[in-house]
């Protein structure tokens, strides 16, 4: 990075912050919308939980890192446009403002990687390039009216390309054969089709990224650094767990996609894809938040053995959802969406506790 090209530090954690609030918000509503809390301050948090969670939140933060590691002024616009998506949305501003502004962030991430690319073109680099199209494109839909259940799976693309491609990325140490490379774009490209066919025909279409997602999943299992580090010690082994433990729900969450498709709601629309979003996904966070960190907004995550708490939470109201949503009963998909928030909620405020002494850089 160039000395001077990065916004102060405390802008950087302004940005950090609304997307949190985000996430907050996606929250609440989510609970709304399973009947547990009566109201929200805005009906659009209920209606815009998985945008909220996936652009105002997940968005912002990709987006915000990306910019970091680039480097350029230009590239903050992606984050700051999503950051202020998920403000009108908590506000109840116009919601096609809202969405555009999420479009415009996906838009500048995908100019963020096409940078990327001219200085090192790579599998793992147009792995998280292409997931950066998926999100720009289920974006596009969205905002063109197209039913949020149809463009799910391109923001699940967009966070499962990602992820796979940074871990892509890691696997270099291990030297891979060439044929383990060959078999990772397979699953990449596969679960790609399958997303332009659920656009088109759900119940087929969901059932070919539901085996994309699998095998996605399965790779990560066989191939991932992450059975190297489980004898490291700490933290290595917390991040090691948090990374199979999400592998293994992505697996879930794919299995689920396979046997049923893409239905348009309901208990097992619900599960799986928290089984990808809760599962998966939060699963990385949990595992890069103390690296992610200090290079985003120089706020250093010392290890405390305590961080297996919101970890263990999380796994265990992820199962008592998924099996609530599959014939269990409404009062356990209950208690684990509301376990799932405690979880969520229990890491923000472990980080921060963890972080106590170590955030002068943020108000410099």
């Amino acid at each position: 990075m160039r000395p001077g090209s990065a916004p102060p530090v405390r802008w950087r954690f302004l940005l950090l912050a609304l997307g949190g609030m985000a996430m907050v918000a996606a929250l609440w509503g989510g609970l709304a919308r399973m009947g547990v809390l009566g109201s929200v301050p805005r009906p659009t948090w209920g209606a815009d939980h998985g945008p909220l969670m996936v652009g105002a939140f997940l968005g912002t933060v990709i987006g915000l890192e990306r910019a970091v590691a680039l480097g350029r002024p230009w590239t903050y616009l992606g984050p700051a446009s999503t950051g202020l998506a998920g403000v009108l949305v908590l506000a109840g501003g116009p919601p096609l403002l809202a969405q555009a502004l999420l479009l415009l962030g996906s838009l500048v991430l995908l100019a963020v990687f096409r940078q990327i690319l001219a200085l090192h073109s790579a599998l793992h680099t147009w792995t998280m390039a292409g997931g950066a199209l998926f999100w720009a494109v289920g974006n596009g839909l969205w905002l063109g009216g197209l039913p949020t259940a149809r463009v799910v799976w391109w923001w699940v693309g967009f966070l499962v390309l990602t992820i796979a491609g940074e871990r892509l990325e890691l696997s270099r140490l291990l030297r891979l054969p060439p044929w383990a490379r060959w078999t990772f774009a397979a699953a990449m490209g596969w679960m790609a089709l399958g997303t332009f066919a659920v656009t088109l025909e759900p119940t087929g279409g969901g059932r070919a990224v539901g085996l994309g997602l699998v095998a996605v999943a399965l790779w990560l299992l066989r191939y991932d650094i992450a059975w190297r580090r489980l004898g490291a010690g700490e933290p290595a082994r917390f991040a090691a767990l948090c990374l199979l433990g999400g592998y293994i729900w992505l697996l879930v969450g794919g299995l689920l996609a396979l046997g049923y498709g893409s239905p348009a709601g309901g208990p097992r629309y619900d599960a799986m894809l928290h089984a990808v979003f809760v599962g998966f996904v939060f699963a990385m966070i949990l595992a890069h938040a103390p690296i992610i960190l200090p290079g985003v907004v120089g706020i250093a995550v010392p290890f405390r053995s305590t961080a297996y708490l919101p970890l263990a939470l999380l796994h265990l109201s992820l199962a008592l959802r998924v099996v609530g949503d599959l014939g269990g009963g409404p009062r356990l998909r209950a208690w684990g969406g509301i376990l799932n928030t405690l979880a969520l909620l229990l890491f923000v405020l472990h980080t921060a506790w963890a972080a106590q002494g170590h955030r002068d850089a943020v108000f410099r």
